[in-house]
């Protein structure tokens, strides 16, 4: 349903998974990898939270314009920032309100020995669902995964995706 909302609605699908068959089950009900930009706060694509290989770009000027972006949505699973600036980096990965941070990685998910640590909308009781959490519920926890790359001429924060 979202994935024919997001069309209707104008974000520009690049990568359609709505019509995936897996070979010997024709009768399950497969979503494939699916890849929309041109997402606005307006759009469903934004307002719901998807759960399945569905990525929303959005895209923004400024470093804080990115902030504002994220900690206006009413879920806090995870975000992802590209940059070579370090300094961009941290101020991203302590300004967001979100649990799971990337940091030149595409998908911030953590290995299981870490906690699953979405906040706001996307974390439900008491307790998150294993590791140490389980024990200090009472604190919001942030995990952060990097990935650097040699310096090269290029400065300040770079949020483009490039897609080939």
């Amino acid at each position: 349903r979202l994935i024919a909302e997001g069309k209707a609605e104008g974000a520009e699908c690049l990568l359609d998974g709505s019509h995936c068959a897996v070979e010997g089950y024709p009768n399950g009900n497969w979503i494939g990898a699916t890849l929309f930009r041109g997402v606005t706060t307006k759009m469903s694509l934004y307002r719901e939270e998807i759960f399945g290989p569905v990525l929303v770009c959005m895209e923004v000027d400024t470093l804080e314009e990115a902030i504002e972006l994220v900690n206006a949505s009413p879920y806090g699973n995870g975000t992802s920032i590209f940059t070579r600036s370090g300094g961009a980096a941290r101020h991203y990965q302590h300004a967001v309100e979100v649990g799971q941070v990337g940091i030149n990685v595409p998908v911030p998910v953590p290995l299981p020995f870490f906690s699953f640590t979405g906040w706001k909308g996307s974390f439900y009781g008491d307790l998150h669902a294993y590791g140490k959490q389980g024990v200090r519920f009472f604190t919001e926890t942030k995990t952060v995964t990097s990935r650097w790359f040699d310096e090269d001429s290029v400065a300040g924060a770079n949020m483009t995706i490039q897609l080939k």
